[in-house]
């Protein structure tokens, strides 16, 4: 298979970004400890920046407002894929951006849709994504790969693993 290119790298991170949807982000508090905690991400093209709705006086706001650097990592397990993207993160009062952003199933976090006191988007600007995709390999071929490496001390083939820069 044939090398990919940096932006066949980016198409792909785009794609599974897509197909995921729910994530984990992870933040950095005052003392140091990582908190991660679930968000889904706004149903917009990813183009490198991860959209998300969230209240303005939370812990992941004010997380960031002191320590913008931020990991968001994706599991999709249907699709065999995982990705772990950095970057910073920024809150942004936008208006207009919510309204374009918004979907019907947020009311069921925030009750009062646009209008929810305290309302705010979180923009996540991807630096670097690694990603882990095997959906073209077989549920029975990636275990007869696991034992086959258990068995000769060799690391399985867990499909195409890239880095790449955003």
């Amino acid at each position: 298979m044939a090398e990919k290119t940096e932006q066949e790298k980016r198409e792909t991170v785009k794609e599974l970004v897509k197909d995921a949807r729910i994530c984990m982000i992870t933040t950095m508090t005052d003392d140091g400890r990582h908190v991660s905690r679930p968000m889904a991400v706004q149903d917009v093209e990813f183009d490198g920046d991860l959209w998300f709705f969230a209240y303005g006086d939370s812990d992941l706001v004010a997380q960031i407002g002191r320590h913008p650097q931020v990991n968001v990592a994706f599991s999709d397990t249907r699709h065999k894929s995982w990705i772990s993207i950095s970057g910073e993160a920024v809150r942004t009062d936008a208006p207009a951006k919510a309204k374009d952003l918004w979907s019907p199933a947020l009311k069921a976090w925030f009750p009062e849709g646009l209008e929810t006191p305290g309302l705010t988007l979180v923009k996540v600007h991807a630096e670097t994504a690694e990603y882990w995709d095997a959906a073209h390999s077989s549920t029975v071929l990636t275990l007869i790969g696991y034992a086959k490496a258990a068995a000769t001390g060799r690391q399985p083939d867990a499909g195409e693993n890239e880095t790449v820069r955003m």
